[in-house]
């Protein structure tokens, strides 16, 4: 998102920077949710202004919905600074795979599966709304994974394929062949429709189990959509 703007290169989107003007920014009551943040995510390093703007929202009523790939001491903060509001907070943490070399391949210096699964569990147990983006399936685990996150969800898992996956490879300046080659055997399994269907037909009856528009474009297509 950042390169697409123009807010930043290939070689330095990585590079974390605060946008002052942000965290100083005065919030109304606004109509509906917001969701925090949608172009970056929530690291240990700009944990303290990412509080100071979840608390300027919130002390105007808003709801938030928190999007994450969750630093557990992010959360822990998060969950103790903010718990008089946390009827109006909603995290919804991406996590993709239960395999960790699967997420540091996909997804460099973001947390292990053991770090995410026990941010979803503290905000869970402190008695947070809890839901999960496996948008996208980072691999053909997705049962396995649906199924040791369950119990701490509140509300929904999202279910989702990678979207326009070597174009954003390309985005982002990787151009290696091992990259390819995985992107490839990803795409491979997702778009075959069986995959997902299958996928579809173990949780078809379980209503935290939601899909996004590129399974229901497949249930479509086979006559399954809910």
């Amino acid at each position: 998102m950042a390169i697409r703007f123009k807010r930043k290169t290939k070689e330095n989107w990585k590079e974390e920077e605060v946008r002052d003007k942000d965290v100083i920014k005065k919030y109304s009551l606004r109509k509906g949710t917001i969701m925090f943040p949608s172009s970056h995510d929530i690291t240990p390093k700009f944990i303290d202004e990412t509080l100071q703007i979840l608390g300027a929202i919130l002390a105007h009523g808003n709801k938030l919905l928190i999007v994450t790939k969750p630093h557990l001491e992010c959360i822990q903060k998060i969950c103790d600074s903010l718990f008089d509001y946390k009827e109006k907070i909603l995290f919804r943490f991406t996590i993709g795979s239960l395999l960790n070399n699967v997420l540091k391949f996909w997804e460099p210096g973001a947390p292990s599966f053991e770090e995410r699964l026990d941010s979803l569990q503290y905000a869970f147990r402190t008695g947070y709304q809890t839901s999960v983006s496996c948008e996208p399936m980072l691999d053909k685990n997705t049962s396995q994974l649906i199924d040791q996150l369950l119990p701490y969800i509140t509300e929904t898992i999202w279910v989702g394929k990678a979207n326009f996956l070597v174009k954003r490879m390309r985005t982002n300046g990787i151009s290696d062949l091992k990259s390819f080659k995985a992107a490839e055997d990803l795409n491979l399994w997702q778009n075959d429709d069986n995959n997902i269907i299958q996928l579809y037909e173990t949780y078809c009856d379980n209503k935290k189990i939601k899909w996004k528009e590129s399974i229901k474009k497949v249930l479509m297509e086979s006559t399954l959509a809910p």
